[in-house]
């Protein structure tokens, strides 16, 4: 008989330490709905101490999260704690992950404790964890550094503190498949009481060898996996929680394990988060690309064609692909709207914003012949799922451009309430667009990224814009969607803008998984 693997989503925190990939409160909300109706076993909400919007964003997930468990990271120090066990008070089930450095070389030059000194702070976060729950995570970061002996002691002792699950993080991406699977075996071998306990892995993208090393370890006895939607996260990500899912899945035949996740809520969760965060999926991305399950040589289209496993290990309807469209126009009812939403994995939080993106959607299907997935998607990310006060709106946009001539834009904003004109020239239709927006906003903000896809085919395609923005040690992307790309590149400035000006700074932590 298989065992559980537990999917532990670490997308929400991990995840949005992609620079730009912060998310507001809604958007984790949003985020958390799909990875519950993925079936995740445990969603990392965020980081409490972090910042008072992080404190809020877990306890709303934690309010709303029913069928997962709900966990907040904390390092290993009362305060940090104590924020979890607040923003994790109100889950169904909730659960503390706390951590500390146990490599030589975080030990020392970090953290400047010695050995018996991170053992006892480790073992003191343990108590301060139980004071809120029995579900605890220790993680000992850049396990993948550090001296094997010391992981037997340390994880020994918060074993007996009352850890539940131990997770052996390759923080920085250093290890390859079969040294890693071996030092899980060693752990789970020598740590007395291992067995009373979940063991989790963690791996980094660094080398490429994110999913392979987890995979390794799970080959090894590892019965958690720590994984992100896409692969997001810090440097060159996470474990994406897809291959991980479907390599266990596909591979029955070689994996002692299985999980509950339903695999065809994978597409729509992939697309929610690329849209949310502004990272794009590559094309040839192992199965959430768009080219995942496409074939183009006719020696491959002739084996589909005559037996779909010749060059297919997978069905794409298994993951969530498929060719739902609706074909709607402007006379179509606001039930078969919602529903479709609803298929899509898309819950709106009240009338207003269902009203509010209805309406949009009627404007949309006066322009465009047929309205697709992708465009519904791009619709309730933009404008309708916004900062919770929207400080800058956008009234009024017009833009000359003519051969020979130097483009012209005219916008109105209505800021904090006030309506505001300005105007600028520029290099090109977008470019003055965006100086006659900072001649109103005066934000000060560098662009790090403008970048436009086209969402689906066609000449009246919804074109989406990320936009990346920086001031102040900040990132932030925008997002917008139209049919009219200078507009919906407005849009995505300026909700980079209001997110600039809505989000709060985050206290960098001394360390991370």
């Amino acid at each position: 008989m298989k065992q559980h693997l537990v999917i532990f989503d670490t997308t929400l925190r991990d995840g949005e330490q992609s620079p730009g990939a912060s998310m507001t409160k809604e958007e984790k909300i949003r985020v958390a709905r799909q990875l519950e109706k993925m079936r995740v076993d445990v969603i990392e909400a965020g980081f409490a101490a972090a910042s008072p919007g992080d404190f809020d964003a877990i306890q709303a997930i934690a309010q709303t999260i029913k069928d997962s468990t709900v966990c907040s990271l904390a390092r290993a120090n009362e305060n940090d704690i104590r924020r979890a066990g607040e923003a994790i008070k109100p889950a169904k089930s909730g659960r503390i992950h706390t951590f500390i450095a146990t490599s030589p070389i975080h030990m020392e030059k970090k953290l400047r404790m010695t050995p018996d000194q991170v053992v006892e702070q480790a073992v003191k976060a343990i108590g301060w964890a139980r004071e809120y729950t029995d579900d605890i995570e220790f993680s000992a970061e850049d396990a993948g550094r550090s001296e094997i002996d010391f992981l037997v002691r340390i994880f020994d002792e918060v074993i007996k503190a009352g850890a539940t699950t131990i997770n052996v993080p390759d923080t920085v991406g250093y290890n390859i498949p079969e040294q890693y699977a071996d030092t899980v075996r060693q752990l789970i071998a020598r740590v007395p009481n291992a067995d009373k306990v979940v063991w989790s892995v963690h791996c980094h993208n660094d080398l490429g060898l994110g999913v392979a090393n987890s995979l390794a370890a799970v080959l090894a006895g590892a019965r958690q996996v720590e994984c992100t939607i896409n692969g997001l996260g810090e440097r060159a990500g996470n474990a994406s929680l897809e291959e991980v899912v479907m390599a266990v899945r596909t591979r029955a035949d070689v994996f002692p394990v299985e999980t509950r996740i339903d695999a065809t809520q994978i597409v729509p969760a992939s697309k929610m988060v690329s849209q949310i965060t502004g990272y794009p999926v590559q094309p040839n991305k192992a199965v959430v690309g768009a080219n995942a399950f496409a074939h183009e040589s006719g020696i491959h289209q002739d084996g589909v064609l005559k037996h779909r496993e010749t060059y297919e290990i997978m069905r794409a309807e298994d993951v969530g692909w498929s060719q739902n469209k609706l074909v709607l126009g402007k006379h179509s009812g606001r039930n078969a709207f919602k529903s479709r939403l609803q298929q899509l994995g898309i819950e709106l939080d009240s009338d207003e914003a269902l009203n509010a993106a209805f309406a949009r959607f009627k404007e949309l299907a006066d322009r465009k012949h047929e309205i697709f997935d992708e465009d519904l998607h791009a619709l309730v990310s933009d404008d309708v799922v916004m900062p919770e006060h929207e400080h800058y709106k956008l009234v009024y946009s017009h833009v000359c451009s003519e051969t020979g001539e130097m483009p012209l834009a005219k916008v109105i904003l209505n800021v904090g309430g006030v309506e505001h004109r300005g105007e600028a020239a520029g290099g090109g239709p977008v470019d003055a667009t965006f100086k006659a927006i900072e001649s109103i906003a005066g934000s000060g903000a560098e662009l790090l990224l403008y970048s436009v896809n086209a969402i689906t085919t066609g000449t009246d395609a919804q074109g989406e814009v990320t936009t990346r923005l920086a001031k102040a040690g900040r990132i932030v992307n925008g997002n917008g969607a139209d049919t009219d790309i200078v507009i919906a590149s407005a849009r995505s400035y300026l909700n980079a803008l209001n997110k600039l000006y809505s989000t709060l700074d985050k206290v960098k932590a001394q360390g991370d998984v």
